[in-house]
């Protein structure tokens, strides 16, 4: 392994604790702030969190509690039912097949009015507009073997899958968009069952040699710094991830300032900068909140 990529690994693992500990508090009580935003348990989740409480502190009057790296899709989506939490940005593929139970179908703005639609009459939650950027399931070798077993696609690498161990999340495992179906789609079998991976390990894992194959995020930072390859998806099995901000219902009735706050960050972020703010805080070991109040303020510049 080259000692760039070995030292940004190192330093990326020891940091990874101390950065999503020291800006999140979970135990915190919510007090008296006007909105609870929260976020998954992941690098791009807390920096979209805290996107969305910038957003609103700056364009509102409201206080924000802000209850970053909560947790996954389920714990999110139970807190915005029960009403402990008042918005978090999901992704449509996940909203229709992890909390739909819907099969997996490939027309981003099909599956987006499905979501919108059933994620109000069912749950009483507002699905507001895309925030820009697509984050699919990003299967994912290394360069050196993509380079020595020319993989491009997902089909290429069926032939070589039974000699290579695998690691997935715990979600990609057990939902409708995840591991059985890919691998059905794909004749993907590997020499054991694939390990189930911390999402912040997998990619040190494949780097090390501990795995052959994950499947990760397409917006990560640290793609193309470690030197992965990303498999095509040639049988288009995923289906669209847009970013989409969610909100109670009853948070916008109460608070119809909300709307307007959220809506301004509707096509905001590239694919490219959501890669690149995942880097500065991964890379570059930069806070949330710093990352996000600059690309807020680059976005305000070129506006005027």
């Amino acid at each position: 392994m080259k000692a760039k990529q070995f030292l940004l690994l190192a330093v990326f693992t020891v940091n990874l604790g101390l950065f999503t500990g020291c800006q999140t508090d979970n135990s915190r009580p919510r007090g008296r702030a006007d909105i609870v935003i929260c976020s998954k348990n992941f690098t791009e989740q807390n920096i979209l969190g805290e996107l969305l409480a910038q957003q609103i502190e700056s364009q509102t009057n409201l206080t924000v509690d802000r209850q970053l790296n909560l947790g996954g899709t389920f714990l999110c989506h139970d807190g915005l039912r029960t009403g402990k939490i008042d918005a978090y940005v999901e992704y449509t593929g996940t909203a229709f097949t992890a909390i739909l139970n819907q099969s997996p179908i490939s027309d981003p703005e099909t599956v987006y009015q499905n979501v919108k639609t059933a994620y109000q009459d069912q749950f009483n939650l507002t699905v507001m507009p895309p925030l820009g950027f697509n984050n699919t399931f990003a299967i994912m070798v290394r360069g050196e073997d993509a380079r020595n077993l020319n993989l491009k696609n997902l089909s290429d690498a069926a032939e070589y899958t039974p000699q290579w161990r695998a690691g997935f999340g715990y979600e990609f495992m057990s939902r409708e968009d995840g591991f059985s179906g890919l691998a059905a789609t794909y004749q993907l079998t590997f020499a054991r069952p694939p390990e189930v991976m911390d999402l912040g390990l997998m990619y040190r894992a494949l780097v090390y040699k501990k795995v052959d194959l994950i499947a990760g995020d397409s917006t990560n930072g640290l793609i193309d710094k470690l030197g992965l390859v990303v498999l095509k998806d040639d049988k288009n099995y995923f289906p669209p991830y847009q970013a989409v901000p969610i909100i109670r219902t009853e948070t916008l009735e109460k608070h119809p300032e909300l709307e307007a706050a959220i809506t301004q960050l509707s096509g905001l972020i590239s694919e490219a900068e959501m890669q690149q703010m995942n880097y500065q805080v991964d890379g570059e070991f930069r806070r949330y909140d710093e990352v996000v109040r600059e690309f807020l303020a680059s976005k305000q510049q070129r506006q005027e």
